[in-house]
């Protein structure tokens, strides 16, 4: 998922990056003042104002904006700051100048869908659902004519009919749908061999543990003769 590691924080070789991650304002501003690119991004494209917002480092996030960051930049995942964001204070900040709630990445996911997926603070997750509460209710007020409204009504109406006539398929789909791009993105984060090392060692102690208990060796000569 979009979120970022610890050993992020010995990944890059970007100064102004590694002071984003670590929340070093006096460095980061002193980098700034010298030139630094404030829309530099690391090989995920991720921008210091992503770093910077998924640490909840809220005033290197004002930093980056004072020199001109792009608040709408977004990462290769198509996620912006805000996707990457489980602080109150660094949410407010990023939705007070400009960012929209209910944008998607390429999985179609909102910051309040990947939020909930990493599990971040209840206060957190209660600002973001009542952002895009408002935003939705803006929208309707503002954008929609009487008719439009009428058809989103019915569209509405049938998509739950569907739903309620296949409420095991919708449930089904919905979870599958959420394992699966949690997979990908954790396997993305962590790396294909990391994980593959993880598989290794889990089965390995699974194996051990099972000798333990039982005080069978697993794949003996005798379970063999028992299996022929």
């Amino acid at each position: 998922m979009s979120y970022v590691f610890i050993n992020d924080s010995s990944q890059t070789s970007v100064p102004q990056l590694q002071a984003c991650i670590d929340g070093d304002l006096p460095f980061a501003k002193k980098l700034l003042e010298t030139g630094c690119d404030p829309n530099i991004r690391d090989n995920r494209g991720r921008t210091g104002l992503h770093l910077a917002a998924a640490r909840g480092n809220v005033d290197i996030c004002r930093l980056l904006h004072k020199f001109g960051a792009d608040l709408l930049a977004t990462d290769y995942q198509g996620n912006t700051a805000l996707h990457l964001c489980g602080h109150v204070d660094t949410i407010q900040f990023l939705v007070s100048n400009g960012l929209k709630i209910d944008i998607c990445n390429h999985n179609g996911s909102t910051p309040l869908v990947l939020a909930k997926r990493r599990g971040v603070n209840k206060d957190a997750i209660r600002l973001l659902e009542g952002l895009e509460e408002q935003e939705v209710k803006g929208f309707n007020r503002g954008a929609h004519s009487k008719l439009e409204t009428m058809q989103m009504a019915d569209s509405e109406s049938a998509m739950e009919s569907h739903s309620l006539l296949n409420p095991h398929l919708q449930s089904s789909e919905g979870v599958l749908s959420s394992f699966r791009t949690t997979w990908q993105e954790f396997v993305e984060d962590l790396g294909f061999w990391r994980v593959l090392l993880l598989l290794v060692v889990i089965a390995l102690l699974s194996l051990g543990i099972a000798y333990y208990v039982s005080g069978v060796l697993p794949f003996s000569s005798s379970q063999l003769e028992l299996v022929h």
